[in-house]
């Protein structure tokens, strides 16, 4: 099957994917990674849609969506890790001072996993980042071997999906999720 992965500039496409049923609903939106903890924490309700809808009419948008036909069916959040919380972490290293890219987040709707929407939307974002001149781009997946993740907590996307898209290992982290430890995997794309 495949898939069209494109820059994450229609809000509607991007709330069908990570925003809540309810509009006030105070869920991620992707955000938490994306904004100091203050804001994030400060942002209730259906502010934190109004954000996001700001950041889909920014360039560069928030990410980039996998359609299949014109039903949007996948996320991913990338943007510069200066401008996450990551360029902050103290769980995920820093491996040198160039401008890098983040990838953190994957969400595959449901109904639609298992069809390799995550490999095009990690492969999407590689271009996306890319595109935007950045020269690395990083991921900071979960390394759980051949464990079961819970799909709620999979959002991180898991070593072997990466791996298989060229990402190599370049730091372990002090960084878990669901269980399993993290890691700091980059590709380098000049």
């Amino acid at each position: 099957m495949t898939f069209e992965v494109r820059p994450a500039s229609v809000f509607e496409d991007v709330r069908s994917l990570v925003g809540p049923k309810s509009p006030g609903a105070n869920v991620c939106w992707c955000l938490s990674y994306r904004l100091p903890s203050k804001l994030n924490n400060e942002l209730r309700g259906s502010a934190r849609g109004e954000y996001v809808d700001r950041l889909c009419r920014n360039q560069p948008p928030p990410g980039v969506l996998a359609y299949d036909g014109d039903e949007p069916v996948g996320w991913a959040a990338v943007a510069p890790r200066s401008d996450t919380s990551f360029a902050r972490s103290r769980t995920i290293p820093h491996v040198d001072d160039l401008l890098v890219w983040s990838l953190w987040c994957i969400r595959v709707r449901p109904g639609h996993r298992r069809q390799g929407v995550s490999h095009a939307l990690i492969a999407g974002a590689v271009e996306f980042a890319r595109s935007h001149g950045a020269p690395i781009i990083e991921a900071y997946p979960l390394d759980n071997g051949d464990a079961q993740v819970d799909t709620t907590m999979a959002y991180a996307g898991i070593r072997k999906n990466f791996e298989r898209a060229g990402f190599s290992h370049a730091a372990d982290t002090t960084s878990v999720l669901a269980g399993h430890p993290r890691v700091l995997m980059r590709l380098d794309l000049r």
